[in-house]
């Protein structure tokens, strides 16, 4: 069955960094299109970052644009989420999408002073 599994969260400082890995399996990886969400408390999961299944194509949502980059590794089937100075407004669960479908089990990112 399809499975993704978040890791790289953690609490840090704003302006600090922080990349998120999401390992898929049960599922032709390098066909799928993969994504970031992201969920406040309270607040709906929103897009965050967008990559087409051979990585040519990206799509930001305009809050983290020049600050997170999406980025795959098809021959380890995964994907990664690169996040550079990290503001408080961006603490939140962030999952793992595959395919606009299947999501992973989150992982937690708090930016706090």
């Amino acid at each position: 069955q399809v499975q993704l599994v978040e890791s790289g969260g953690g609490g840090v400082q704003p302006g600090e960094s922080l990349r998120l890995s999401c390992a898929a399996s049960g599922f032709t990886f390098s066909s799928a299109h993969m994504s970031w969400y992201r969920q406040a408390p309270g607040k709906q999961r929103d897009l965050v970052a967008q990559i087409s299944s051979g990585g040519s194509n990206t799509y930001y949502t305009e809050s983290v644009k020049g600050r997170f980059t999406i980025s795959r590794d098809n021959a380890k089937n995964t994907v990664y989420l690169q996040m550079k100075s990290l503001k408080t407004e961006d603490t939140a669960v962030y999952y793992c999408n595959a395919l606009g479908h299947y999501w992973g089990q989150g992982t937690q990112v708090t930016v706090s002073s």
